[in-house]
């Protein structure tokens, strides 16, 4: 695997870019994104070339291929991670909280945490590293549980997080009930 003499390169890249061009245009529907990558695919080869020259051709095709897919790929999850962003910084900035709506979003996090600490600790814990962003592999581990316990440990952790939510709602109507009544 050495380079290709310039002579012999040339000669491959005059023969070949043309056709390796028209199927990366083809893959991609961009003619400029299929030219760079018709370079790389030939640079690919100046650098690293196949065992034998003579089948140059399936190789670059090889190449060429897998780089668009490769791009492919690549300008997807470009293109989802801009939409995700497009959609936080849009309800960000649609709609900034006033102070008020920040106290009320700052008062229900204190509420919800009050709720919480009166969970037991592994289920306080399990539903902290779900919201994390952990996943059930990961609660498993930091749990010392076994993977298909997790399941059903959020599950029951959920629920007990409901029945406390629901008792503190109806103790508050409660007393705003006996409020009224004075």
């Amino acid at each position: 695997m050495t380079i290709p003499e310039s002579a012999t390169f040339k000669q491959l890249f005059y023969q070949h870019y043309p056709a390796v061009l028209r199927k990366l245009t083809g893959l991609l529907g961009d003619k400029a994104i299929a030219e760079d990558l018709a370079q790389e695919t030939f640079l690919k080869m100046y650098r690293q070339p196949p065992d034998q020259l003579d089948s140059a051709g399936a190789w670059l095709h090889r190449v060429a291929t897998r780089l668009a897919y490769d791009y492919m790929g690549s300008a997807a999850r470009q293109r989802k991670l801009t939409e995700r962003q497009e959609l936080l910084l849009g309800a960000e900035g649609a709609a900034s909280p006033s102070g008020e709506e920040e106290l009320i979003r700052q008062l229900d996090q204190e509420e919800v945490r009050g709720w919480l600490q009166q969970l037991p600790e592994r289920d306080r814990k399990a539903l902290l590293l779900r919201y994390s962003g952990y996943t059930y592999a990961e609660i498993a581990h930091e749990l010392s549980i076994r993977p298909p316990v997790v399941g059903t440990l959020l599950a029951r952790a959920t629920e007990r997080l409901r029945k406390r939510a629901g008792e503190s709602a109806h103790m508050e109507q409660e007393s705003s009930l006996e409020q009224g009544l004075r």
